[in-house]
């Protein structure tokens, strides 16, 4: 169960990681729209769970690749922005595929 400080700053995570894909598309997202659904924050604050949806642009794991291959850039950017935390997390990508699923479950109870 998340505490409220944990639900805070993933709060305050997912609003910056919104905003740094927004502004670098181009560099870091190969030029698709990437959306922050969830991000997860472990207890000790030391890693964040971060899920992205992935659309209009390059297959979705070659973009997921980019951003982790750009992770500890974008930790530093998040971190500038972010002076109040003493500690930024680390910082995990995923593709969040519950949209695809729900797709899925949708064409299954139609048919």
């Amino acid at each position: 169960m998340s505490s409220i400080r944990q639900n805070r700053i993933e709060g305050v995570i997912q609003e910056e990681l919104a905003t740094y894909f927004q502004r670098n598309t181009q560099e870091i997202c190969l030029g698709a729209m990437v959306s922050v659904t969830i991000v997860r924050v472990t207890s000790d604050l030391s890693l964040a769970r971060i899920y992205l949806s992935v659309f209009m642009g390059p297959d979705k794991q070659e973009v997921l690749k980019n951003i982790q291959v750009n992770s500890k850039k974008i930790r530093g950017e998040v971190g500038n922005r972010l002076k109040n935390m003493h500690k930024i997390p680390e910082l995990l990508f995923y593709i969040d595929d519950s949209l695809d699923y729900a797709e899925t479950i949708n064409k299954l109870l139609k048919d």
